[in-house]
């Protein structure tokens, strides 16, 4: 069934000057302009298309990916606000609709803010809200340790980050689990660390055999991470270098990496050291 506010794939029924249509179901059929229709496409073919509202509030579709679709958070930016509530840059050329209803506190133009986007049924269109808890799930946790999950950074506390897990649940990145600064906004993979009891959840930002590095393990993944994955610095690298970059010995450094190597966490190249990770 064709859901609006999400990809779908869809059969092209025919093809006119000014696009071509889609099998839609009980939608009818889906005019997918010329702008966004491959010159190659053949009727019978199936696109991945994104399913919203123009301008006039007719359905039509898009091969363009909004920054988020119906059932998820996202952080965007106010484009432009009216009379009628904000809009946000989603991603496609008819921005989104935030009404005053579901603004939490006024927002601005050019500020970022985490929304949840779903379909209204009353007005029949897609909007934002900015009011979260009553979109987040209060159903046990479905998680399980070391399990990995999307994030998504929504607030600093004083234990640390409030984060989004799976466009569902709320979950927590203690302050002395984060390694590199983090923004409100930020989208990452993480880790579940732990579902306590209560139903909160514990996260991390690194895998669960990475949670119990040493001081100096940790800098050199921390300088690899910021350096796209790769440096070029090996066991014939001068002592001089190894410790105006990590402040230790040669011998500390060459000790280190033997370690991470172990734990396959770094690849030791010809020109230098590379995470595992990229």
């Amino acid at each position: 069934m064709t859901q609006i506010g999400r990809m779908n794939n869809l059969e092209i029924l025919r093809i006119v000057d000014h696009g071509a249509y889609l099998e839609g179901d009980a939608a009818g059929e889906i005019l997918l302009p010329k702008r966004d229709l491959n010159p190659d496409s053949r009727v019978g073919d199936h696109v991945s298309v994104f399913i919203y509202l123009d301008s006039e509030d007719k359905i039509i579709a898009t091969t363009r990916t909004p920054k988020a679709q119906v059932g998820q958070f996202a952080s965007l930016r106010v484009a432009d606000v009216s009379k009628v509530g904000a809009f946000l840059d989603w991603g496609l050329s008819k921005d989104l609709l935030l009404p005053f209803q579901e603004q939490k506190t006024n927002v601005h133009e050019g500020q970022y803010y985490t929304v949840y986007v779903y379909f209204d049924k009353v007005s029949e269109r897609i909007v934002a809200s900015t009011k979260l808890d009553k979109f987040i799930s209060t159903d046990p946790p479905p998680f399980q340790a070391g399990e990995q999950v999307d994030l998504l950074v929504v607030a600093k506390t004083d234990l640390g980050y409030k984060t989004i897990i799976n466009h569902t649940h709320w979950g927590l990145i203690f302050k002395d689990a984060v390694f590199k600064p983090l923004k409100i906004g930020f989208s990452a993979k993480g880790f579940i660390q732990k579902v306590r009891p209560d139903g909160k959840i514990d996260l991390s930002l690194r895998p669960p055999g990475k949670r119990h590095l040493d001081a100096v393990s940790q800098k050199i993944l921390d300088k690899l991470e910021s350096a796209g994955g790769f440096l070029a610095m090996t066991d014939k690298t001068s002592p001089e270098e190894i410790y105006e970059v990590f402040g230790i010995s040669k011998k500390v450094f060459k000790r280190t990496l033997g370690g991470l190597y172990k734990r396959r966490l770094v690849q030791l190249e010809p020109k230098g050291i590379r995470s595992t990770e990229t």
